[in-house]
């Protein structure tokens, strides 16, 4: 951090009703390569967190009144600090959550696309006038902001996350309490300071640390928290869902993948292997679209695994700083849950190609190819979230579209074929909320993410975002004023 271009962006303080509050002594941070201490965050109480939301229903009340266009323009002067300091926040993600720094860089490009979006869309959130029922009347559809929004992110994309859920909430004109994941709160905490910096006021947008299932709980049950955004695991996802219910909250929730990335006979073998780098090696496999389950029909089965062995044994590994491709995954935790799926693979007739499983206790793990899987296989049934990758053949397209959605989860989905029927049929009837026809990147500023089955509820990204913010309200206009 001290290497920073502009120390002041490196916050161990959080941000409530416009002030930096707490002593970092609460929860320290470590950098994922080498358990070097990075800082440490202040571990708020709930007579912190109620201060935090008292601040935001009075910001609300005064932004919502805001005209479009100022808005926007307060999201352009954020977007535009967010591309000043893009060198600065690159860095300060990858000490914390460890991803090679060029993934860092394009991480904040991509954060900085919402805010860019949104601030455009700010000034195109408009009603209805429709037909009524009755003489002399009118239906005027309006749309307003739910509240006070409460924004609970991850760890693996601690910049995007956040900006994917406050820019379309502020554009729509609610207020916005960030819960940043404990492993990578000084990203959140830094594009917390460029909000301050670009005339944000005080309550708009506040960051909280602290106990992340207490905070979670004192979120759900508030009353005046109206809306709540969370991505993360299912598990939790559920948790959220629970505790909410009593107070009807409005939910987005982005949850766990279980991509499916099939590959058929005529397909472009390169465009394929280009697509699936991408799909499951971003972030050291670390994404919740990465692609988990690779399908690969039998006409090309053993030539294709050659040529994805040939280029993950290219791939350079090693600290996220340096100039490479596979970096530490978050924790030992994660390393231990890749390895058990691998040693679970290989007593059920699974076959290494490339890549070894490591000993001793260590979370940079070397890429690894297995074929021969099944789908009994553990990673089957569990989200990887790591730089490893089993092979399943398949002989027709019916067997695979069953097999691929033979999984609760329904986030992503991707396929490479050259038969555009068959493409069609694909989007189709794969169950997942976004399918990538030869294209292993999906994520864009204009496009609704988001999932279906126990993948989520809700979208980010796109009109769709927006919408998430905003209530519909209905007005029945008639009598002399007519």
């Amino acid at each position: 951090m001290q290497k920073l271009n502009d120390s002041s962006l490196f916050k161990q303080q959080c941000l409530i009703d416009g002030q930096w509050l707490g002593k970092p002594s609460g929860h320290t941070v470590y950098n994922p390569y080498d358990s070097s201490v990075l800082g440490q965050v202040p571990n708020l109480d709930s007579a912190d967190i109620e201060r935090a939301i008292a601040s935001a229903q009075i910001a609300f009340e005064s932004w919502r009144g805001c005209l479009a266009a100022e808005r926007s323009k307060m999201l352009q002067r954020w977007h535009q600090l967010i591309l000043e300091n893009s060198n600065d926040l690159a860095r300060i993600i990858t000490l914390e959550q460890g991803k090679p720094l060029k993934e860092a860089q394009g991480e904040v490009a991509y954060a900085a696309s919402f805010v860019a979006w949104y601030a455009e869309q700010a000034t195109r959130i408009n009603g209805e006038i429709v037909p009524s029922h009755l003489p002399n009347s009118k239906i005027l559809i309006e749309k307003q902001p739910v509240g006070v929004v409460a924004a609970i992110t991850p760890w693996n994309f601690p910049a995007a996350m956040m900006t994917r859920k406050c820019a379309p909430a502020i554009a729509a004109g609610c207020s916005v309490i960030v819960k940043p994941s404990p492993d990578t709160p000084f990203t959140a905490l830094a594009l917390a300071e460029l909000a301050q910096r670009a005339g944000f006021p005080k309550g708009l947008l506040q960051v909280v640390c602290g106990d992340a299932a207490s905070i979670g709980q004192q979120l759900c049950i508030s009353e005046q928290v109206t809306k709540l955004s969370f991505t993360g695991s299912t598990h939790v996802g559920k948790l959220l869902m629970v505790q909410s219910a009593n107070t009807v909250k409005r939910l987005s929730l982005e949850l766990g993948g279980n991509a499916p990335f099939i590959v058929f006979d005529d397909a472009d073998i390169e465009q394929a292997l280009d697509g699936l780098m991408i799909a499951k090696f971003r972030n050291s496999g670390q994404t919740c679209v990465a692609a988990n389950r690779i399908f690969v029909q039998s006409g090309i089965y053993h030539r294709f695994a050659a040529a994805l062995v040939a280029r993950v044994e290219a791939l350079k590994i090693g600290n996220g700083l340096d100039s490479l491709d596979i970096a530490p995954l978050i924790h030992l935790e994660a390393a231990i849950k890749v390895k058990q799926q691998v040693e679970d693979a290989l007593q059920k007739g699974g076959e290494l190609l490339s890549g070894s499983i490591p000993s001793g206790e260590t979370n940079l793990l070397t890429p690894m190819v297995l074929i021969n899987a099944n789908d009994e296989w553990l990673c089957s049934q569990q989200e990887t979230f790591g730089p490893m990758v089993p092979l399943y053949r398949f002989d027709t397209e019916q067997e695979v579209i069953e097999r691929a959605n033979a999984t609760e989860s329904g986030l992503a989905a991707y396929a490479y074929s050259q038969d555009i029927g068959r493409c069609l049929r694909l989007a189709n009837r794969l169950e997942a909320g976004m399918v990538g026809l030869n294209q292993g990147l999906l994520s864009s500023a204009s496009a609704p993410f988001g999932g279906v089955k126990q993948s989520g509820l809700g979208r980010e990204g796109a009109e769709q975002g927006v919408e998430e913010y905003l209530e519909t309200k209905y007005v029945l206009l008639g009598g002399n004023v007519l």
